[in-house]
C-alpha cells in the first residue's frame, strides 16, 4: 500500500476549492439554521443560481465583478420570492418548500427550451466563463509545487482559485464571527429560541428572517461560483445531494459555531478520500470495482457520521445549548 499517495491525495482536500465552496455553503446554512432556526433544505438552489448568474453573464461578456453582483442579485431575488410566502410556515413545511424550490431550479436548468442560455443538461463549458477570472491572477504562467502538491498557477483547478476561495472563506468566517456577537445576531438567536418573545418586543420577525435568508443565500451563491470555476456548470452536479452534503458538514462540525463549517468540510472530504484511496490501494480491482469503492466509501463515512450524531449530536465543536432541537 502506497501510504504517501494516500496521504498526498487525501490531505490535498484541505486546500481544494471544492472544500472551500462547501465551507461557504455551510456558513450560509449556519446563518439560516444555526443562528435563526430556519430549516432550509434547498441550499443547492442558491448555489445553482449563483453559478448560473456568474457563468451566463460572463459568457455574455460582462465585467467579472458585475457577474458576481448578478449572482448575488439572483440569490437575493430568490430569497425574497421564497421567503415572503414561506417564512410564516413551520420548520417542517419550510424544509419541504425549500427542497422543492431547489429542485425546480435544477429542472429549469435542464430544460431543453433554455439550452441556448443554460446549456440544458450538458451545462455551460468552463471556457465560456473562466477567462476573466484567470486573467485577473497576478501569478506567473505555468505550474508551481508547494510541499507535496503541484497545480497550475492560473488555469482550471489552480493555485489562484485556491487563494481566492480560501480568502473568501476567511472573510466569511470573520463576518459571521462579528455578526454572531452583534445585536442583530442576538435577535436572530432569539428568533431561533422563541420568535414570539422577539415579536413581543416589537421586532419584525419576518424582516429578520428575510435578512437571514438573504445573507445565507448570498454565501450559497458565492459557493456556487467557486464550485463551478474548476468545472462546467452542470445542473445535476448541484442537485439535492449537495444540500445533504452541506447539512452533513454543518452538523459534523457543529451548528451555531463559527468554525464548525470549516472543520466539517475539511474533515468530511479528507476522511472520504482516505477511505476511498485506502480501498483502491489495498483491495484488488478483481474483488471490487471503482464504482463500488465510491459507493462503499460513502457507506463507511455515513456510518461514522451516524455514530457521531448519536453520541455527539452537537457536532465536534458545537455547543448543545446552542441547538434549538436540543433546547
Amino acid at each position: 500500500m502506497d501510504l504517501m499517495t494516500i496521504f498526498t491525495n487525501s490531505f490535498a482536500q484541505l486546500i481544494a476549492p471544492t472544500t472551500a465552496a462547501y465551507v461557504l455553503a455551510a456558513i450560509g446554512l449556519n446563518i439560516h439554521f444555526g443562528m435563526t432556526g430556519l430549516m432550509n433544505m434547498g441550499q443547492a438552489g442558491f448555489m445553482l443560481l449563483g453559478a448560473y448568474g456568474f457563468a451566463i453573464t460572463q459568457s455574455m461578456g460582462w465585467n467579472l465583478f458585475a457577474s458576481v453582483l448578478a449572482a448575488l442579485t439572483l440569490a437575493a431575488v430568490y430569497a425574497v420570492l421564497l421567503g415572503i410566502p414561506t417564512l410564516k410556515l413551520g420548520p417542517d413545511y419550510l424544509a419541504m418548500v425549500t427542497l422543492a424550490s431547489a429542485e425546480i431550479i435544477r429542472i429549469i436548468g435542464r430544460s431543453t427550451s433554455l439550452t441556448s442560455i443554460t446549456g440544458g443538461s450538458g451545462g455551460i463549458s468552463p471556457q465560456d466563463f473562466t477567462t476573466q477570472f484567470e486573467n485577473l491572477s497576478p501569478l506567473p504562467e505555468g505550474n508551481s509545487t508547494i510541499l507535496l502538491w503541484s497545480y497550475s498557477n492560473n488555469i482550471a483547478d489552480s493555485w489562484w482559485l485556491r487563494i481566492v476561495a480560501w480568502a473568501l472563506v476567511l472573510i466569511a468566517v470573520l463576518l459571521t464571527w462579528r455578526w454572531y456577537r452583534s445585536p442583530w445576531g442576538r435577535v436572530l438567536k432569539g428568533i431561533r429560541e422563541d420568535e414570539n418573545v422577539i415579536r413581543s418586543l416589537g421586532k419584525s420577525v419576518t424582516k429578520f428572517k428575510l435578512q437571514s435568508l438573504f445573507l445565507g443565500g448570498a454565501f450559497g451563491a458565492l459557493s456556487g461560483i467557486i464550485f463551478v470555476l474548476p468545472r462546467s456548470v452542470q445542473p445535476d452536479s448541484l442537485g439535492r445531494q449537495v444540500t445533504f452534503y452541506v447539512w452533513t458538514i454543518l452538523l459534523l462540525g457543529g451548528a451555531a459555531s463559527i468554525l464548525g463549517p470549516v472543520l466539517g468540510s475539511c474533515l468530511l472530504w479528507v476522511l472520504l478520500t482516505v477511505v476511498k484511496e485506502s480501498m483502491r490501494e489495498g483491495i484488488s480491482s478483481n474483488l471490487i470495482s471503482s464504482n463500488q469503492i465510491e459507493s462503499l466509501g460513502w457507506v463507511i463515512v455515513g456510518v461514522a457520521l451516524m455514530c457521531l450524531v448519536i453520541f455527539r449530536p452537537q457536532g465536534l465543536i458545537g455547543d448543545r445549548r446552542e441547538l434549538a432541537f436540543n433546547a
